[in-house]
């Protein structure tokens, strides 16, 4: 024990503990440096909520652009690097760069091509309802009768993004294949928000890419909207459970509870038996709510009915 250990043998203690720590359990995981720092899921949360809302929206507004009944569904919102958004989307597709007054920046959005065309036979007469798949880019006829679409989608976007900041998205270019966008770094965040929109029986996904710093920029107004409506949704709530419950019908039963009598005893009652009430003319009646006892009053006779007047309600153990 006494031994004292020579310089190489420290140097292959420390050499075999970190070959034993480099090792693969199964459980690491290659992280990339390169990759920005995250966004709070909070602000996630909030901005998941604000496309909810531009979801709903949009459902509506497309209902009567396309005089057609379309569904809008939000699937996902979640951070990715500007690489692995434009790897995750098909080629080719219709792409739009949006400016962001008075931010600088660009968003994008992107339809995809199962979408555009049933959307684009719509707008001139047809039913949607395509027979093939079309798998081509869109010619620039077809990109101007888009317009009045966009029209549409920027403005429930922009009303959508009010209850945080006032931002204004305009259209900036239009691209078809998404390895040519060039508008921010490879490894720059984006907040990709991914979302389902059924036209019948045709389907198609349209996917928004944010730059996380003009989230990161509106961090203070984002953190102020979940405040706001955070206090705004506890009586928005109590108002909701209580329309719900408005309709909601109750059984009442005014019981004068005393002695028990078994059936057996019931049944060997003569003339002449007397049975005693222990029960004073001072004691409260008992009312039952649903089974559950809630009130004590006294009966009282309402014309030809009889009611229930409540002296105090029932303390629970």
């Amino acid at each position: 024990m006494d031994r004292v250990l020579s310089q190489q043998e420290i140097d292959d203690a420390f050499r075999h503990a970190h070959r034993r720590a480099l090792k693969d359990d199964g459980r690491s995981e290659l992280y990339d440096f390169r990759r920005t720092d995250r966004i709070a899921k909070d602000q996630l949360r909030t901005i998941h909520l604000l496309h909810e809302n531009f979801a709903r929206s949009l459902a509506s507004s497309l209902s009567a652009y396309l005089r057609s009944y379309v569904v809008v569904n939000l699937i996902s919102v979640e951070q990715l690097s500007f690489n692995e958004f434009k790897q995750s989307l098909p080629s080719p597709t219709s792409l739009v760069a949006m400016n962001m007054r008075p931010y600088d920046g660009s968003a994008i959005l992107e339809i995809n091509p199962s979408l555009v065309f049933p959307i684009l036979e719509m707008l001139l007469g047809g039913s949607g309802k395509a027979p093939t798949k079309i798998d081509r880019e869109i010619t620039d006829i077809e990109q101007s009768i888009m317009e009045g679409l966009l029209r549409v989608i920027l403005n429930d976007l922009r009303t959508a993004w009010m209850a945080v900041a006032a931002i204004d998205f305009g259209v900036e270019s239009q691209e078809t294949e998404p390895q040519l966008l060039q508008i921010m770094a490879q490894n720059e965040a984006v907040v990709a928000i991914s979302i389902e929109v059924r036209i019948g029986e045709t389907s198609g996904m349209m996917n928004l890419g944010i730059p996380s710093i003009i989230v990161k920029m509106l961090r203070n107004k984002i953190d102020a909207h979940r405040t706001i409506r955070k206090t705004q949704s506890t009586g928005d709530e109590y108002l909701r459970v209580l329309r719900l419950l408005r309709p909601a019908r109750l059984r009442l039963d005014a019981r004068l509870e005393g002695p028990k009598l078994s059936v057996a005893e019931l049944l060997h009652l003569e003339k002449g038996d007397v049975l005693v009430f222990d029960f004073p003319l001072q004691r409260s009646l008992e009312l039952t709510v649903n089974g559950s006892l809630k009130y004590e009053g006294e009966v009282l006779a309402l014309g030809r009915k009889r009611g229930f007047k409540v002296k105090q309600p029932v303390a629970r153990e």
